[in-house]
């Protein structure tokens, strides 16, 4: 045998070799994150200009900010690959080992704070205030602007309950179903005694929006981690059901998190607007308070002349009808002689994504160096927590730490990027399409557009009927798109034998998102109540799951959770509080989300009851 050369000599790979080795792994990364979001943004921009016939305002900025979220998102999944997951992994098979019951659920509720605090789609939440008036929803706006800290906290001590109670069902052997059944029906009463009060109302879609926050790319993989590892500890690795159920209590307990949130800032009067809220009692110590309705404003002559020119209303503009004789005629409202008002107000200071944000003097370094401080607050407290738990506590080292703390960088950068391009990008796309789809069926002040646009058809029937198709194939189509959904499928396959098939199950669940999606345009654009949406469906989804197995409501009630990606929930609850802010008598645009998560629960354990019914028909008989 020929013996190695001692003194062999070290290749050294220039940038050109580097480059030509890490292209394709690069490339293949990008595309991944690619066919998630393509599906979305083209679907969005065709139907704006081929059904709207409106242009995109600020698609540069928007075409840029898109490509930012991209690279964010695979810069991100790059860093919970190589750092957050691995850290996961090793304390969730070793934590359950080394350390007892009060130790694992503790770190059970602290990890489920710190990852929904590095959720994306937590800075969305953060941001959605903004749209939201407080002369109609005072306790709403308050929950937004005022205590938005609350709100975020509220949320993460939901998702951390829920985990530590879905690690106790698997160290206890508790069925799924006892601890979503009892959960749904307190969630369904607190939602119908809600509706019917002036201040709560508005709270609901909020708080059912917020269970679908929550189960994004940080909060899922570890938590699955930690669940799997324990299932292990306890059943063997051969349990068909490790790590189920989890996701499904994280998007359910954080709904009533802020549902309680609400009801204590109702007791304690500090909302605005109330006896007890410090801007009433400044008011009344003769300081200034918080401005509430637009400043008035006067026009120019070069928009006067304009005006005269074209005949069009200008941006920006309030009619006011006086004097007159008013008149119903055929569902409209007809003046006979009136004296006619034109008066220009100000962007009102609580629309989302006002004009100033797109000025081109505005400090682009400043929007990354805000991305950054954020993603920095977001992952580090998190990973430091993991540190301390895998070192501190379970004395273990870590292993391959430069590739996990290389992870960890990336996973910062990625957040950052993806921050800035959600709010460059994504956010504004998703808002613009929103406040431009009720032009189908009334008339609006196109997002970023002078003048105004539609109705596109006579009867508003038909327009909003068009509105709600436009949201079902959003949802449908989008849906198909996401990656984990792809990943989901594998295992329900996997799990069932064979049973129920990876395709049956993807268009299950995209069928549900589109027709939760269209549900949530159809509850907007008639001004519907939230609580008439959401309950008959749980009401039903709690027949279906008292008579399914434990197999098919495990996976079913996870499914909702792959439906809510980082690229879905900025895009649909921008969409959803544009459009409830562009259709007359609309308070809020939230509740989307929430049937979007419902939907697919519904489709999926309806499909299995069929695949389970096939099966016994099929099973030979002994």
């Amino acid at each position: 045998m020929q013996r190695p050369i001692a003194n062999s000599q070290r290749f050294e790979l220039g940038p050109r070799e580097t480059l030509a080795i890490l292209w394709p792994y690069v490339r293949d990364q990008f595309m991944e994150q690619l066919k998630g979001i393509w599906f979305i943004v083209v679907y969005l921009f065709l139907f704006q200009i081929l059904v709207l016939g409106l242009p995109i305002a600020y698609a540069g900025m928007i075409a840029a900010g898109t490509l930012v979220v991209i690279l964010g998102l695979m810069f991100f999944m790059e860093g919970l690959r190589l750092g957050l997951m691995p850290l996961g992994e090793v304390i969730g098979v070793m934590l359950p080992r080394k350390s007892r019951i009060p130790v694992i659920l503790a770190f059970a509720f602290i990890l489920g704070i710190g990852a929904t605090l590095a959720e994306p789609a937590i800075a969305v939440l953060k941001a959605a205030g903004a749209g939201v008036k407080p002369a109609e929803a005072p306790l709403l706006y308050s929950l937004l602007n005022d205590y938005a800290r609350q709100l975020v906290a509220a949320v993460g001590v939901g998702v951390g309950i829920a985990v530590t109670l879905g690690v106790l069902r698997f160290l206890r052997g508790w069925s799924l179903k006892y601890l979503i059944l009892p959960l749904v029906g307190t969630l369904l009463g607190f939602t119908l005694w809600a509706n019917g009060h002036p201040q709560m109302r508005h709270v609901l879609g909020l708080a059912w929006d917020c269970g679908a926050v929550t189960t994004g790319p940080v909060t899922v993989p570890l938590v699955l981690a930690l669940g799997i590892g324990v299932c292990r500890m306890v059943g063997g690795s051969e349990n068909r059901n490790a790590g189920f159920g989890i996701v499904t209590l994280a998007s359910l307990f954080p709904i009533l998190a802020v549902l309680l949130l609400g009801l204590y800032h109702l007791n304690a009067e500090d909302y605005y607007g109330a006896a007890a809220d410090p801007f009433v009692r400044a008011q009344s110590a003769s300081v200034e308070p918080r401005r509430v309705e637009s400043e008035v404003l006067a026009f120019g002559d070069a928009e006067f002349q304009t005006y005269l020119s074209s005949g069009e209303l200008p941006p920006r503009s309030k009619l006011i009808l006086r004097q007159g004789e008013p008149r119903l005629v055929e569902g409209r409202i007809v003046h006979s002689d009136p004296v006619i008002v034109l008066e220009k107000v100000a962007l009102d200071d609580q629309i989302l994504f006002a004009g100033d944000l797109w000025d081109p003097q505005s400090s682009l370094h400043q929007q990354v160096m805000d991305a950054l401080w954020s993603a920095l607050r977001a992952i580090v407290p998190l990973c430091l927590f993991l540190l301390f738990t895998l070192r501190v506590v379970l004395q273990e080292k870590l292993i391959h730490g430069q590739e996990v703390f290389i992870g960890l960088g990336f996973a910062v950068v990625g957040m950052s990027l993806f921050g800035l391009g959600i709010t460059l990008g994504l956010t504004p796309l998703g808002t613009q399409l929103g406040s431009n789809v009720p032009a189908t069926f009334t008339t609006v002040f196109p997002w970023g557009l002078p003048g105004t646009e539609g109705p596109l058809f006579d009867h508003a029937f038909y327009g909003k009927l068009v509105a709600v198709i436009f949201g079902f194939f959003l949802g449908y189509g989008a849906t198909l798109a996401e990656p984990a959904l792809n990943a989901l499928g594998n295992t329900v396959d996997s799990i069932t034998a064979g049973a129920f098939r990876k395709t049956l199950l993807m268009h299950s669940v995209a069928l549900g998102v589109g027709l939760g999606i269209a549900a949530g345009v159809y509850k907007i654009a008639y001004d519907l109540p939230l609580a008439y949406l959401v309950v008959p469906p749980y009401l039903l989804l709690l027949g279906l799951t008292w008579i399914s197995s434990e197999e098919f409501v495990n996976f079913s009630w996870d499914s909702a959770g792959v439906t809510t990606g980082p690229i879905t929930v900025p895009l649909v609850l921008a969409m959803g509080l544009g459009i409830g802010g562009n259709v007359p008598g609309v308070v809020d645009g939230f509740g989307v989300l929430a049937l979007a998560s419902v939907g697919p629960v519904i489709t999926v354990l309806t499909v299995g009851r069929i695949v389970a019914r096939n099966e016994r028909r099929t099973a030979p008989q002994e």
